[in-house]
């Protein structure tokens, strides 16, 4: 019994998008997992209008990103955690619209993992510290059919990977603690 949940966990393909949350741009991948392999799906940003209101611009991430979980059907999320820098209000906003880019999974009934930006870029590239290039490379060797436009779509196939190599652990902790 036990040897047949595990072989079917392997090879059960599992879609999980990987959200970096920003207020101007909202970096999403999407990749499908089977047992150890990876395989590309989709990448984009979901942009704000510097222009409005903040409460609109929010609506726009929102709105964006509900229709990209809608389109994709994803089982389970992964979100980078912020970072604090020396700029409160900075720092503030880029909590609203990570609140609002955890919920739409959450709302779409979907599981949601946090990862600091170290461990995604140890997931990755083998090392905490990285540059953007070195995470861009790696994309490519691990999943040869990656397209993405830009930082915020590459980082957020790299949040996506970092859960994929996490995810069965996170489980465990998550059934024992439960």
């Amino acid at each position: 019994m036990w040897m047949h949940a595990k072989l079917t966990h392997m090879t059960q393909t599992i879609r999980i998008i990987g959200i970096d949350p920003g207020l101007r741009r909202t970096g999403w991948g999407i990749i499908e997992t089977i047992g150890n392999s990876l395989r590309f799906i989709a990448s984009g940003t979901v942009v704000s209008d510097g222009d409005l209101d903040l409460a609109s611009r929010l609506c726009q991430l929102h709105d964006g990103l509900a229709e990209v979980v809608h389109s994709y059907q994803p089982n389970e999320a992964a979100v980078e955690q912020t970072f604090v820098n020396k700029d409160a209000v900075a720092t503030l906003k880029l909590g609203q619209a990570r609140g609002v880019v955890m919920l739409v999974p959450a709302r779409a009934g979907l599981p949601v993992a946090e990862y600091a930006p170290n461990a995604v870029k140890k997931s990755v590239i083998g090392v905490g510290h990285g540059e953007k290039q070195q995470i861009h490379m790696m994309l490519k060797i691990l999943m040869p059919k990656a397209e993405f436009k830009g930082n915020d779509a590459a980082d957020a196939l790299a949040i996506a990977i970092c859960h994929a190599h996490n995810r069965g652990g996170q489980r465990m902790r998550q059934a024992l603690a439960g």
